[in-house]
């Protein structure tokens, strides 16, 4: 019993020196670099710890130049594993892999955002209107740009110049690090013109044309040609030119006038109102006019010429004297009543007299009569 005892605690001694044994083995073993499919990167290198795992004290050997800012570059694993090999790192695991991309990271800010930001530091400077109405030609086409990743501040404009007269800018940007490099500062140079929406002819127009919705489109003008009297599309639309214009016109509201309702030599009808009372007859118009206008109109019936107010298409009224006044007419002044018998006597000429005669209390100077 003690002989069996003995040789049980013998076997048991020896597995446990076995597997603390074995333990020991495993925590002494290196683990197998391997190669790696995907790298993205920050600096301006590539190092050993960026393409393979498990590199151990060799990570921060530099090996390759980094790509440029944005840009991805391919390495082979035959490359890959030669120059490893220099720095005495052997028995990478390949993983099958017959080459690996290497990505440089950055910040990238497109073209068209450099320009907003440039229209929006020009925004209402010396008289320059809002930024969307900004047209700008630079002096170097503007490029996407790629900054290194720790460029994270805004983009700050430090000095923006604008001259009226040429119509040049120069404006600078500065965009901080959140380390301690210096602000990457950006220039743009160019002109700047400020433009309006407004309406504009696709064909030649007569004068006294009433414009169609087809007549007219929208274009981007320099302000400097429209001035601040350009007209929008639905004010031209329906309306009248005043004069004959060409295709391509920019349309000002000087340009446009409301449509005649009654055109020369137009067959009309004439309306007389008085209070109580209102006749209609043919009449001739003489004149053209819009809405609201004073024109000469003959009666076909006395063939008297009257003037009357447009109120209509083909619609002229004339209003006696003590009617009440049509849409743009003016009320007449109120006449100066009569004077009575007394007030003209008051106001007679007296003819002057050589000398003042006195007449006594109670005199009586006789009057003689004029003959008839």
């Amino acid at each position: 019993m003690t002989m069996r005892s003995l040789l049980l605690a013998t076997a048991m001694l020896a597995a446990a020196a076995t597997t603390a044994f074995g333990q020991g083995i495993r925590d002494n073993t290196i683990a197998v670099p391997a190669l790696r499919a995907n790298v993205s990167i920050s600096g301006d290198v590539v190092r050993i710890g960026d393409v393979i795992d498990n590199a151990g004290h060799a990570a921060q050997i530099a090996i390759y130049r980094a790509p440029d800012l944005g840009t991805v570059g391919t390495l082979t694993t035959a490359q890959i594993i030669a120059t490893l090999r220099t720095h005495h790192v052997i028995g990478v695991d390949t993983r099958g892999l017959q080459s690996i991309a290497v990505t440089r990271l950055s910040r990238n800010i497109e073209s068209k955002e450099l320009e907003n930001h440039v229209a929006k530091a020009l925004e209402h400077r010396n008289g320059l209107g809002d930024a969307t109405n900004l047209v700008l030609t630079f002096d170097r086409d503007v490029q996407s740009l790629q900054l290194d990743p720790s460029y994270t501040g805004a983009i700050d404009p430090i000095s923006s110049r604008f001259d009226t007269r040429t119509g040049r800018f120069d404006v600078i940007f500065a965009i901080n690090s959140d380390t301690a490099a210096p602000a990457t500062k950006l220039r743009f140079t160019g002109t700047a013109v400020e433009t309006l929406e407004v309406a504009v002819l696709a064909r030649g127009v007569e004068r006294n044309e009433v414009l169609k919705a087809s007549d007219v489109v929208l274009e981007r003008r320099p302000k400097s040609e429209v001035g601040n009297d350009g007209a929008s599309r639905d004010r031209a639309v329906g309306m009248q030119s005043r004069r004959q214009l060409r295709a391509g016109q920019a349309l000002r509201n000087a340009d446009l006038s409301k449509p005649d309702l009654v055109v020369r030599d137009q067959a009309v009808t004439l309306v007389y109102r008085a209070p109580g009372l209102q006749l209609t007859v043919r009449g001739k118009a003489q004149e053209s006019g819009t809405e609201g206008d004073v024109v000469n109109v003959m009666n076909l019936q006395s063939k008297r010429s009257v003037a009357g107010v447009v109120t209509g298409r083909g619609e002229i009224t004339v209003s006696a004297p003590s009617a009440a006044p049509l849409p743009g007419e003016r009320a007449p002044a109120p006449s100066a009543p009569e004077p009575t018998a007394s007030e003209k006597i008051s106001q007679a000429p007296v003819a002057a007299s050589p000398s003042p005669i006195a007449l006594a209390a109670n005199d009586r100077v006789p009057v003689s009569r004029k003959a008839e």
